[in-house]
């Protein structure tokens, strides 16, 4: 049986192995001034890498010391992969970039967004009612002394503004009373110059003259008496009686303002029915004296007569209306 190897004494020669096997490795020499410290450290080296080299091969040392272990004892680390290497920031730019986001990570960031909006709202809010919190009490003295001053001006504009309002309608109102009244004051005008037809209750009077007895002055005594009584419209034979109406007896006839009317007279009177119809049978009156003449008198009432016949409207030679 083989014989062990005694352990060789620290910084002593180690002996060759004789029998079959790998070679040892060779020993590297200590660096100058290591001492005993440097031999020390040398042969554990050795036998550790004696160790680690097995049945796959040798150690060669005959390399260009590629693999070999740098001076002073710290080992060579090689590259390891195939593209390029990669510097802190380029791999920081590579981590975030493109972002990748969950739905959860939007959520809170869009509540964030709503919170930070809300409180930029109230910060610049707080800043502007700041503004009179830090005035001085002069300058808030000044400022409402303005708005009592300008709540004044409005009140005094509302005011005069309603009573420009109030003299509108009440100037409205009595611009329209005026006129109403004007128009109704130029119908009755109207009717009584004979300028305007009406229509309303009356009677009509109808006076034959088979024997030709009747004469103008017993027709305008008629006209006289209805006017006594009320009547406010006249017509006899298709002729409106007025104010300034005239009748005359010329060449066997009867003339009312110059136009010719024959008999049987009729007369359209407007009026009050009651009224108008007694005036014309008192004792003495106009049926009695025509009836003297031996005319036939016919006295009816209506409510409604048509007085449709019209003068026309003359304008004065020198009358003036003195309104303004």
């Amino acid at each position: 049986m083989p014989v062990e190897d005694a352990p060789a004494e620290p910084g002593a020669p180690r002996a060759l192995p004789t029998g079959p096997g790998p070679l040892p490795a060779p020993a590297r020499p200590a660096p100058a001034g290591a001492g005993e410290a440097g031999a020390r450290s040398a042969a554990p080296e050795a036998d550790g890498r004696e160790g680690l080299e097995g049945p796959q091969g040798a150690y060669s040392g005959d390399g260009d010391g590629a693999d070999a272990p740098a001076e002073g004892g710290a080992p060579h680390v090689a590259p390891t992969g195939d593209g390029p290497q990669l510097t802190g920031r380029q791999r920081l730019v590579a981590g975030l970039w493109p972002p990748r986001f969950s739905r959860a990570q939007l959520i809170v960031a869009l509540l964030l967004f709503v919170l930070g909006l809300g409180l930029a709202i109230q910060v610049q809010s707080t800043s502007d009612s700041s503004a009179l919190r830090g005035a001085r009490q002069e300058d808030l003295v000044r400022i409402l002394d303005e708005l009592d001053d300008r709540t004044k001006r409005l009140q005094d504009e509302k005011q005069r503004l309603e009573e420009q309002r109030t003299e509108l309608e009440t100037s409205s109102d009595q611009a329209e009373e005026a006129r109403r009244q004007t128009q109704e004051k130029e119908r009755q005008l109207g009717i009584l110059a004979g300028t305007v037809a009406a229509q309303g209750p009356g009677i009509t009077l109808t006076i034959g003259d088979g024997a030709g007895a009747v004469e103008s002055d017993m027709l305008l005594d008629a006209i006289q008496e209805l006017r006594a009584a009320g009547a406010e419209a006249i017509q006899v034979n298709g002729v409106r009686v007025v104010a300034d109406s005239y009748f005359s007896d010329g060449g066997g006839s009867i003339q009312v303002d110059g136009r010719k009317i024959g008999a049987p007279y009729r007369f359209k009177v407007i009026g009050r029915p009651q009224d108008l119809e007694p005036a014309l049978n008192i004792p003495g009156g106009v049926v009695q004296t025509l009836e003297k003449e031996q005319a036939t008198v016919t006295v009816t009432r209506s409510e409604k007569i048509v007085v449709d016949a019209l003068r026309p409207v003359e304008r004065p030679d020198y009358a003036r209306s003195s309104s303004r």
